[in-house]
């Protein structure tokens, strides 16, 4: 696949991903439960983000010719390897990645209140970012 339709692909799903999360943050912000649907369409916005971030860094990986590993823990820890990462920014990724896996994979043990808090202090921003960041040659 083209990078550049890639990278404007992976903007538009950050960019509506991203508004639902704004919206969700504003009525959150303002005292305003979220209903169990917006409960479930932020979970749902989380792991489409996430996952067009992992696919992201997977693309940059091959386009650097490097190996593409089939972890998204792997994945990351390669970009941090070839420096398009700091190991601080690793830590994140791995937090966020492991988010999607509970989201993805254990369901009934996600602590929604700690969803609620990452959403209210914008914490999924740097995933939007990222996917909305350039993909440079």
């Amino acid at each position: 696949m083209d990078l550049d339709l890639y990278q404007i692909e992976t903007a538009q799903v950050a960019k509506e991903q991203g508004a639902i999360l704004d919206e969700a943050r504003e009525k959150i912000l303002s005292g305003i439960a979220l209903s169990r649907l917006e409960k479930n369409g932020v979970l749902h916005a989380l792991q489409i983000l996430i996952e067009n971030a992992i696919g992201k860094t997977k693309q940059l990986l091959k386009a650097k010719g490097e190996p593409v590993p089939v972890s998204a823990y792997d994945a990351f820890s390669a970009l941090a390897r070839v420096k398009l990462l700091t190991e601080n920014e690793l830590s994140q990724w791995n937090a966020i990645i492991g988010l999607r896996n509970r989201i993805v994979h254990e369901y009934m043990n996600i602590d929604m209140a700690q969803v609620i808090e990452l959403v209210k202090l914008n914490k999924h921003q740097f995933v939007v970012d990222f996917l909305l960041a350039p993909i440079e040659d």
